[in-house]
């Protein structure tokens, strides 16, 4: 926790903020790509 608070001090706010939303959009993207890859063969059956 202490190593948050101080990487928070060194680069600011708003730029931890911005890695956490991209890192949240990284798993939602995750999501889609499988819903994606598995379309095909659900379409088939």
């Amino acid at each position: 926790m202490e190593s948050i608070i101080s990487f928070v001090s060194e680069v600011g706010f708003p730029i931890v903020v911005t890695m956490y939303l991209l890192y949240r959009i990284e798993t939602k993207l995750d999501a889609v790509i499988t819903s994606i890859q598995t379309l095909p063969r659900q379409l088939k059956e």
